[in-house]
């Protein structure tokens, strides 16, 4: 085999890519990573009006797009989607898990609602799509990547101001889920790897940030910053792309060295 270039092994075009949780924040800067490298980019959320300018931000950085709006904590949604993707797209050649929910309280007083919610999103709701993907395109091709949206919440314990039991329990179960499927459907051809963010700026986070104080979570890091709109877009399309075709099962943090200072 010739060693190809270096940009034609990060190239995307000709990729078709599902994103979810795709009309902002980490999701969103994930799809413009894709959509960059060449991929056409469904995004997918909760809310068309938030997809819709989703998707004309991607459109305005020269990014074929286009969006479906479902719920990605629903079973019946999930099949739907899975449906739509293959109508839109023809196939699925990468798929980013990346929808989820948190829902602060301490752990004697954690309601079971919010525990469901929580784990049905960004446990199970990873589980089906993964499934649903994996049936319809992936493994009758033998080829896939899928990239799981993790946190480095699930590789520890909470500060004192994290009241986030459910959500750190969740991560954590993705991030065992992504070496199961890994090792289970590695021979037939699909990568499943996880990012693991640390703290970004997003509305997910507002609460622990203005808890914990930008300036004291930036000072924690050793890189001295949190997480900003690009830095996720090296690891996405890494994972994505031929570049990281021989890598599966990983967990890779990116949190400014957070996750080094534990343990």
């Amino acid at each position: 085999m010739t060693a190809r270039p270096l940009q034609q092994l990060f190239d995307l075009r000709g990729r078709q890519a599902l994103v979810t949780g795709g009309s902002r924040g980490l999701g969103l800067q994930m799809a413009e990573a894709l959509g960059e490298a060449g991929a056409r980019v469904l995004v997918t959320a909760r809310k068309a009006d938030e997809l819709q300018q989703a998707v004309a931000h991607l459109k305005g950085r020269g990014i074929d797009a286009d969006w479906v709006a479902a719920d990605a904590s629903r079973p019946e949604d999930i099949e739907r989607l899975a449906d739509e993707a293959m109508q839109r797209l023809g196939q699925v050649d990468v798929l980013v898990n990346n929808a989820g929910a948190t829902w602060g309280a301490p752990a004697a007083d954690y309601p079971l609602e919010a525990w469901d919610k929580v784990m049905n999103l960004n446990v199970r709701g990873v589980f089906l799509l993964s499934q649903q993907v994996a049936r319809r395109s992936m493994l009758p091709r033998r080829s896939g990547r899928i990239i799981n949206v993790a946190s480095i919440a699930g590789l520890g314990g909470n500060p004192a101001f994290m009241t986030t039991v459910a959500y750190n329990t969740s991560k954590a179960a993705v991030i065992n889920l992504t070496r199961a499927l890994a090792g289970e459907w590695g021979p037939q051809g699909i990568n499943v790897n996880a990012i693991a963010p640390g703290f970004f700026p997003s509305k997910m986070t507002a609460g622990t940030l203005k808890a914990a104080g930008e300036d004291a979570l930036s000072a924690h890091a050793p890189l001295r910053r949190l997480g900003d709109d690009e830095d996720l877009k090296g690891a996405t399309v890494l994972f994505a792309s031929d570049a990281g075709k021989h890598i599966t099962g990983q967990v890779l943090a990116v949190d400014g060295g957070v996750s080094s200072l534990v343990g």
